[in-house]
């Protein structure tokens, strides 16, 4: 089971993204596994993919939500609330090393590793041992 990323839903759903082919390449064999969103991950993707700047010129939310519902309806998507806290220092043991721009990424990876699952990813600066079971539950994707 794989949590995908923010930037990968955005690489899976936009043609125009430059690691569009990556994505589809690296999903394909994996989606019948298991993958996931999450309230943080959908929410992402429509804020990003929704704005009227982004490069798709899309620019509405409801056009964003439409894409993602009907990547959401292939094979093997199954949705978790959001069942961890940053707040959890078993699972986080230490925030001294995360900033306000990975905090979002940290908290995935615990919120996968919690569920025993893989958190896929396209950032390489994900620090995977801030996070309990962090080491095990990290997937970057190639590019």
């Amino acid at each position: 089971m794989y949590l995908l990323d923010i930037n990968v839903l955005l690489a899976l759903c936009d043609e125009a993204h430059e690691f569009h082919e990556v994505a589809w390449t690296w999903f394909t064999p994996r989606r019948a596994k298991g993958w996931v969103t999450c309230p943080l991950t959908e929410n992402g993707f429509l804020r990003i993919l929704g704005h009227p700047a982004h490069p798709s010129r899309l620019g509405s939310l409801e056009g964003a939500r439409e894409i993602l519902d009907g990547l959401c309806q292939s094979e093997g998507h199954r949705f978790w609330a959001d069942e961890v806290s940053v707040r959890n220092r078993s699972q986080f043991p230490e925030l001294a090393q995360v900033t306000p721009k990975t905090l979002t990424d940290v908290y995935l990876l615990g919120l996968a590793a919690m569920k025993k699952a893989r958190f896929a990813t396209f950032d390489r600066r994900v620090n995977a041992r801030i996070v309990m079971g962090g080491s095990h539950a990290l997937e970057v994707i190639s590019q």
